[in-house]
């Protein structure tokens, strides 16, 4: 069992996109766990960006190049000596990540018990069984498990800056919405990879039927492949505005902000695939070879978020880089007809005016726990307005207190659906959490926009939020959304702001004259 009084610990992460992407729970399971602990991660550098601005995570360590062969191992070795890990958690598999903790002379030493490295851990774990076939974040949940560590399920998510978002949204400023990424290529081999001209289709059906345009993404090996789907497009819609090759020419941490811009992504079994779940952009993922149970977008996720298309074939999944019937029956089988269907369903489509809570609807008393402390404003009923021209309205509002013990989330719940039931709101989302657990959910982190994106298919970048602090300002900057300060909270302007409102009233006015429904 790991020795909680560990305070610096070295975790070996995995070496490829996706999986890296899959150990993400883990990793904020641990920080859980050991909040005080120092975490150190040793990756392969180009995964890395992964867990870039990741705060479950202290430093990030590099296994390089320079570290081939024994001599450099024994190098890579004496510098992890040197900073005086206390235990090591092996997320990778191989008899490598054990030497290397063997050779840095790291007491503790935990892993699975495979590739023959268990005379090298002090802590071996068997193997488990996948025969209920549970996806791959659970494999390394389950190593934490058990070592006595506490990890329960929770979603991936990579963390990104406001200032990534934009650069992103620099790169692609111009281009139509809506905006669809197309991700054509699979590193594992061309059993996992769907057929250019099929995405080439897509592609036209998409700038045809929707007015917006198409990014295609891939690395440097994926250019032919992004230029062959290009040249296919017709020639009306290979204009700068409607369709884009981004190929080869982005780093991992652009790409990883550039599918977050999107607002639905195509993509085979891959890397970039695992990104686009992490980042929360609808997704239409295409399988062949390989079993979306065990890599696909992960459990408890909302089927209006992603779409798996995967023909039921006797000989699929197998597993192989290449198909040894040499037909590649089981993405010939994958039409564009049900491809593009999947792209209709989950595309959003629908406006909505986010309102903060406390400040904003209602005065700010602090942490509201009793009913005779809630004060709604009486122009909250100017929000039906809203709903005429044909916007959502939804309510977004931070609860720390609830983690803090200072208020019940059953009163909580029972104050927002005042808004719902007596304001007519579509919806009501709050944040639970304690600020230092680094939720995806407190803003300005845009988890609960995202939410709602998923169950009400809410167009983001034509969407608003109003609000009375930074925090809500920068949260519309994050996804796109246009911003409205009210003056009726903490602050009374903002460098953030689009706009800055008197009341709720007034922001309600100013929506309708910019979206043309007075």
């Amino acid at each position: 069992m790991l020795d909680t009084s560990c305070k610096n610990i070295l975790v070996r992460g995995v070496n490829w996109i996706g999986d890296s992407v899959m150990t993400l729970p883990a990793l904020r399971a641990l920080r859980k766990y050991l909040p005080e602990s120092r975490i150190s991660l040793l990756v392969k550098p180009w995964v890395s960006a992964v867990f870039d601005h990741n705060p479950n995570i202290d430093e990030i360590l590099f296994y390089a190049d320079a570290h081939a062969g024994m001599t450099g191992r024994m190098k890579l070795a004496w510098m992890l000596h040197k900073k005086k890990f206390c235990s090591a958690l092996l997320f990778q598999n191989a008899f490598d990540a054990a030497l290397i903790a063997f050779l840095s002379g790291i007491k503790y030493r935990a892993g699975y018990d495979r590739d023959g490295r268990g005379f090298l851990l002090t802590d071996k774990v068997p193997v488990p069984g996948n025969d209920k076939k549970e996806h791959q974040i659970f494999y390394y949940l389950n190593l934490l498990n058990q070592l006595g560590i506490s990890a329960p399920y929770s979603e991936p998510y990579i963390h990104l800056t406001i200032e990534e978002r934009l650069r992103a949204r620099e790169m692609v400023k111009g281009m139509k919405r809506p905006l669809l990424g197309i991700n054509p290529g699979a590193t594992y081999g061309s059993a996992k990879r769907w057929f250019p001209e099929r995405f080439a289709e897509i592609a036209t059906w998409f700038i045809s039927d929707t007015g917006g345009s198409v990014v295609l993404f891939g690395g440097n090996q994926e250019i032919a492949i992004a230029d062959e789907i290009y040249k296919q497009v017709i020639p009306d819609f290979r204009t700068s505005q409607s369709l884009a090759s981004l190929a080869g020419k982005t780093s991992l941490r652009d790409l990883i902000s550039l599918i977050a811009e999107c607002d639905v992504f195509l993509t085979n079994d891959s890397g970039p695939m695992h990104i686009a779940y992490a980042v929360k952009t609808p997704l239409v993922a295409l399988f062949g070879s390989t079993d979306p149970l065990l890599t696909g977008p992960p459990p408890g996720g909302d089927t209006n978020s992603h779409v798996v298309v995967k023909a039921d074939l006797s000989c699929s999944p197998c597993f192989r880089r290449t198909c040894s019937n040499d037909d590649m029956r089981c993405m010939y089988a994958v039409t564009t007809d049900e491809v593009y269907y999947g792209i209709k369903k989950i595309l959003p489509h629908t406006p909505a005016v986010f309102f903060d809570r406390d400040g904003t609807l209602n005065r700010d008393t602090g942490y509201i726990n009793r009913q005779e402390d809630f004060h709604i404003f009486q122009d909250v009923t100017q929000t039906s307005r809203l709903k005429e021209a044909g916007f959502r309205i939804i309510g977004i509002s931070n609860q720390s207190g609830i983690a803090r013990s200072l208020v019940s989330e059953q009163f909580v719940q029972k104050i927002n659906h005042i808004f719902i039931v007596q304001y007519g709101f579509d919806d009501f989302y709050y944040c639970p959490h304690h600020p230092d657990e680094h939720c995806s959910c407190r803003k300005p982190e845009p988890g609960m926009l995202f939410r709602a994106r998923e169950e009400h298919g809410i167009d983001l970048r034509r969407s608003f939020v109003v609000g009375d602090k930074e925090a809500d300002m920068l949260l519309a900057k994050a996804v796109g959304a246009r911003s409205i300060l009210v003056q009726t909270g903490k602050i009374g302007e903002s460098p953030n702001a689009d706009f800055t409102a008197a009341n709720i009233a007034e922001a309600v006015q100013w929506i309708r004259e910019k979206t043309n429904t007075n």
